[in-house]
């Protein structure tokens, strides 16, 4: 996973970015608070793959995604501080607390071939292998045993939790936006 799209009023794509085109950013962290007195912050960690985070960077902040460069980044429990090139003070901090941390998903590194990120499986469309329309993939949990996908039916507002394991999950194909899953048998 690379990270979560914030929920928001605005007319979203399941992928956190707007409809047409426009490039789809995942949410790699959220910015809390300033922290000392050289313009760090408190940033909770989002993604899977935080040591992508580093120093030259260019990552975006908030609704408008206001591009940022990252200027240091270091651990504080489970948390990080992280400083911006454009930020040098904590009065400049202000505008940036309390908003997601974006990366654009066009910049990120290929995963291996039958691997997938988060935001590349949500809005599938589900079917079991006769054909049958299940729902559309609308949510993905981490459990730490194995993923669960939540999957709903708009026409009847039920959802389906099956687990992402190889004996559920069949087949995915991406260019179609079809995932092929062979439901339990208490389904």
């Amino acid at each position: 996973m690379e990270g979560r799209p914030p929920q928001s009023d605005n007319v979203r794509e399941p992928s956190g970015s707007p409809p047409l085109g426009e490039p789809v950013f995942l949410a790699v962290g959220f910015l809390r608070r300033a922290h000392g007195l050289q313009g760090e912050m408190v940033m909770d960690v989002l993604t899977d793959f935080p040591e992508r985070l580093v120093r030259g960077k260019v990552v975006y902040a908030g609704e408008e995604h206001n591009r940022l460069t990252i200027r240091s980044l270091r651990s504080k429990g489970k948390q990080v501080l992280i400083a911006f090139e454009e930020i040098g003070d904590p009065e400049s901090t202000a505008p940036y607390r309390n908003q997601y941390l974006f990366v654009r998903s066009d910049e990120i590194p290929p995963l291996p071939e039958g691997e997938y990120y988060h935001h590349e499986l949500l809005g599938l469309n589900v079917f079991t292998p006769d054909g049958q329309r299940l729902g559309t993939l609308v949510e993905i949990l981490e459990t730490g045993a194995n993923d669960v996908y939540i999957i709903r039916d708009e026409g009847s507002e039920k959802e389906l939790l099956v687990p992402a394991i190889p004996e559920v999950l069949l087949e995915i194909r991406l260019a179609e936006r079809i995932l092929i899953i062979s439901p339990p048998e208490w389904l």
